[in-house]
């Protein structure tokens, strides 16, 4: 299945916002297989940081001056707040990129394929937990709701994804949708 996800975003246009009045950043949707089922790693964010406190979201951030491109600020990222090694990734493709509403970010979201029961080692000081849900799940219709929202004077479907107590919405919601839309397109 990673092959065919690999595939599938190879032979898609990513969209690409370069925005310069956004600060860019990246993140990583990590994808693995559990107890037989395909899931996907998500953060629940501190208190402690600086934005988007408590929030669920893909693990990532910022780019920094050391960071050569885009993928090297999500990994390293990763590596930072979930301790996800770069070498243990496998790079499957890229989303498209994505602005926060209210942050003025543009995330660059990369897909990565992680190694099963993967010794994950969270940053206690940005993680507050770290949230592994199967694929299944988030394509439940009674999880995920859209509803349209107009930002900068332009109307986009926003997304929400709910599951018990729990709220994946905003970029991380968008981007979740992009993942899930090709995921449906791969045949099994």
């Amino acid at each position: 299945m990673e092959q065919k996800l690999k595939q599938a975003l190879s032979q898609r246009q990513k969209v690409v916002n370069r925005d310069a009045s956004l600060k860019p950043s990246a993140v990583l949707v990590p994808l693995f297989v559990k107890d037989g089922e395909y899931h996907l790693a998500f953060t629940r964010r501190t208190h402690r940081v600086r934005v988007h406190k408590g929030e669920i979201s893909f693990p990532g951030g910022a780019r920094e001056k050391g960071d050569k491109t885009l993928l090297d600020t999500a990994l390293r990222e990763c590596s930072e707040e979930i301790g996800l090694a770069a070498d243990d990734v496998e790079i499957l493709g890229e989303l498209d990129d994505c602005p926060t509403i209210h942050s003025d970010y543009i995330i660059s979201p990369f897909v990565g394929y992680v190694p099963q029961k993967y010794p994950f080692k969270l940053d206690q000081w940005e993680v507050a937990e770290l949230i592994t849900l199967p694929v299944s799940t988030l394509m439940d219709n009674d999880v995920a709701s859209a509803e349209p929202v107009t930002i900068q004077g332009r109307t986009v479907n926003t997304y929400a994804y709910r599951f018990g107590s729990d709220l994946i919405w905003g970029a991380s919601a968008r981007i979740l949708h992009q993942f899930l839309e090709v995921w449906t397109g791969l045949k099994p």
